[in-house]
């Protein structure tokens, strides 16, 4: 009885650990990402973003920061220049926040940050909420890269996410599996006794 609990609990944890998906802690470049427009929608929400800049960024900046969030079904908020270097925004140790409308979003799981300029504007973190969507603090402490969308995206599933793969990347996948779980001698010895 225990090696076929054994046997079932090793092809499960195989096909566990082969569909895993890797969660990416650092902001990553996406220099293909589109502002879609759906901001035209009739039904509209008000979000807060709060942007804590970075004790170790310029002292101010005069870069152009923009934003843009949304979740897995396609949805996207833009908040295009936020920045006025006139009213002290974005400065070392400053936590700057704006009430954003856009549309309505199920829970928001992607973020990125536009700069252009030259002073190298550093953001600590980006939270956003909204009345129908949980509080969601990205982390950044890094330097955003210029003229790129700059962020986290941890959708699965839906518009933002990696494209489907085709008919070969499937057997591909299949066949690793058996690979896997033939060859596997050690493992097959260890649950059926010595062979």
């Amino acid at each position: 009885m225990t090696k076929a609990v054994s046997f079932v609990f090793f092809f499960a944890l195989i096909f566990v650990t082969s569909h895993a998906q890797s969660i990416i802690f650092n902001p990553q470049p996406l220099p293909s990402f589109k502002i879609n427009d759906t901001q035209s929608v009739a039904a509209s929400c008000s979000f807060t973003a709060t942007i804590r800049t970075s004790c170790s960024s310029p002292t101010y900046t005069r870069d152009q920061i923009s934003l843009s969030f949304g979740d897995a079904y396609g949805n996207q908020v833009y908040a295009p220049r936020l920045d006025d270097p006139s009213t002290g925004t974005f400065e070392r140790c400053s936590v700057d926040t704006y009430q954003i409308t856009g549309p309505c979003l199920h829970q928001v799981c992607y973020l990125y940050l536009y700069r252009s300029g030259y002073d190298g504007w550093k953001p600590e973190s980006v939270q956003v909420y909204g009345y129908y969507t949980g509080a969601v603090t990205f982390y950044y402490n890094t330097r955003i890269p210029n003229d790129v969308w700059y962020g986290f995206n941890y959708c699965s599933g839906a518009s933002t996410s990696k494209p489907a793969m085709n008919w070969f990347g499937h057997v591909f996948q299949v066949f690793g599996h058996v690979f896997q779980v033939v060859f596997c001698f050690q493992c097959w010895k260890g649950l059926l006794g010595s062979m």
